[in-house]
């Protein structure tokens, strides 16, 4: 029996030779029969929801009991109950997710340890004597937790570590640097600036990289998540007026339409929607502190208001042009 791998391989070979449309693809959809099974996978997706709200509910159980409890119970308890939580819904996160039916269970556990294994590390440290509060801290756990996630995608190469291991990987790349830099005066407000800029950055190219792989799921999250961290870095590095860096203000365009010509190219709603949005704000930030004083500030918004009418027109130009519909 041929499988999908070599279908779909076909495919792209008679679409490449102009030999087979898109419509002939879709019209071979036409008449299929959506078997039970289909129909109960879609209707899953309520239970995931459930699955998930259940988790989040139980971490907030166990942060307020700690909470609440925290001059009533002794280190060891505190530590078994977050720590020691944490760990043992890590496990029992892996047994279920060797089933493909309690798989979406499995995940809801991955979140619980995900969210309360920080919580278990600090109360550790704090418990064993260590000085709390600095970024030396928070980079030691960080890197703790990107140890266990990394090991674990290593093991499993299941998405959901990959997932945790870039959140704690970006927490530790920040902690780190702040422990390496300390309060030397030498860096201001910009340093964490740059930092978001990288991060922003590295974002989008683990997006791109992984869309073609079966860690495409994770693409769509880290494309809206790094080109909001990296025009957000962008714009506060062009600062206001009168401390504004002309630099930055003058590239910053030119960097949302890089942005809005790559959602073009990798079909990425992320990307023109975030670049749109960033868009209005630096026309509303240039025509608020440069054409206010000398046209006024009633000529300047109906200037504002006409430029966000084309960026409207802009968006959903690009959008019914270039985005798929299914996209």
């Amino acid at each position: 029996m041929t499988s999908k791998e070599e279908v779909l391989r076909s495919i792209s070979e008679l679409a490449a030779q102009n030999s087979i449309s898109k419509e002939e693809i879709l019209s071979a959809f036409d008449g299929v029969v959506v078997s039970k099974e289909t129909i109960q996978n879609k209707r899953l997706g309520i239970a995931d929801i459930l699955y998930y709200i259940g988790g989040a509910i139980v971490f907030f159980g166990i942060a307020i009991f700690v909470t609440q409890n925290w001059r009533i119970l002794n280190a060891p308890t505190k530590v078994l109950a977050t720590l020691g939580s944490s760990i043992a819904a890590y496990f029992v996160a892996i047994f279920f997710s060797t089933k493909e039916k309690t798989k979406n269970i499995g995940l809801a556990f991955h979140l619980i340890a995900a969210l309360v294994m920080p919580i278990g590390l600090y109360i550790t440290f704090y418990e064993a004597g260590f000085r709390m509060g600095g970024s030396e801290i928070q980079a030691l756990i960080s890197a703790i937790l990107f140890a266990v996630y990394l090991l674990s995608f290593l093991v499993f190469k299941e998405n959901i570590f990959l997932f945790f291991n870039i959140i704690f990987g970006t927490w530790l790349f920040f902690s780190f640097t702040s422990y390496i830099v300390g309060n030397n005066p030498i860096w201001n407000s910009n340093f964490y600036n740059y930092r978001l800029l990288v991060t922003g950055l590295t974002y989008t190219v683990l997006g791109y990289a992984f869309s073609k792989t079966k860690r495409e799921p994770l693409t769509g999250i880290l494309y809206g998540f790094g080109v909001l961290g990296f025009l957000g870095a962008a714009l506060m590095l062009g600062g206001w007026k009168p401390h504004q860096k002309m630099i930055w203000e003058l590239a910053f365009p030119g960097l949302v339409f890089a942005v809005l010509f790559l959602s073009v190219f990798l079909k990425s709603k992320s990307f023109l929607t975030i670049g749109t949005i960033y868009l209005m704000v630096y026309i509303i930030k240039i025509t608020s502190e440069y054409f206010s004083g000398s046209l006024g500030w009633p000529l300047s918004l109906v200037i504002i208001g006409l430029l966000l009418i084309a960026s409207g027109y802009l968006f959903v130009y690009i959008k019914n042009k270039y985005m798929p519909k299914n996209s």
